[in-house]
């Protein structure tokens, strides 16, 4: 269903349970990039009244998802630490060529957006499947039907907005660049990296 067309090595789990709270932390931070992406489409493109409302309905999800993250956190006695790069987004977003039309750039990030979350949603089912701690398993199993939805929706914005050919034409390029970026990837304790 998510298209990505490398998976992650499900070894990849095994790294997580040894550093359960780097990658709490990392994940903590995933959630307020999302709101902040969210909030940043409102303020870039104010004139597409369906992208902002369903923006701002994003923004208060992610960061709800923030805070029980958070909480997971706080109830294992660390703090959130810092934030740290995000190798995945910073590859990832080399791919569409800067500049071009206002509804280009609003295509290219909404296709960046709908890929991050596949990749979310796959790493959280991953993590739902094959972490021992069943609680943890449960909880992001539960964040994996969410991150499921965004991807659709950013899709099918940018679908709606674009040119629906030229759209699924990019994406399955962005899949393929993806794909070469997870080869050298998922051997750290990140939701992406």
């Amino acid at each position: 269903m998510l298209g990505l067309k490398l998976p992650t090595d499900p070894r990849w789990v095994n790294i997580v349970e040894k550093n359960i709270d780097e990658i709490l932390t990392d994940h903590a931070y995933c959630e307020q990039k999302a709101a902040s992406t969210a909030i940043s489409l409102i303020i870039s493109f104010p004139e597409y009244t369906e992208l902002v409302e369903e923006m701002i309905a994003l923004s208060r999800e992610e960061m709800a998802h923030f805070k029980m993250v958070h909480d997971r956190i706080t109830a294992r006695g660390q703090s959130l630490g810092r934030d740290r790069k995000d190798e995945y987004v910073l590859q990832l977003i080399k791919f569409f060529p800067k500049g071009g039309s206002r509804t280009t750039q609003l295509v290219h990030r909404l296709l960046y957006a709908a890929l991050i979350e596949a990749r979310s949603c796959e790493r959280f089912r991953l993590l739902s499947e094959e972490l021992e701690d069943k609680e943890l398993a449960d909880f992001y199993h539960k964040l994996m039907v969410s991150e499921a939805g965004h991807y659709t929706m950013f899709l099918k914005f940018a679908r709606q907005y674009g040119d629906r050919a030229e759209v699924d034409e990019k994406w399955q390029a962005l899949l393929d660049f993806e794909a070469e970026i997870m080869k050298g990837l998922s051997n750290k304790e990140s939701i992406h990296g």
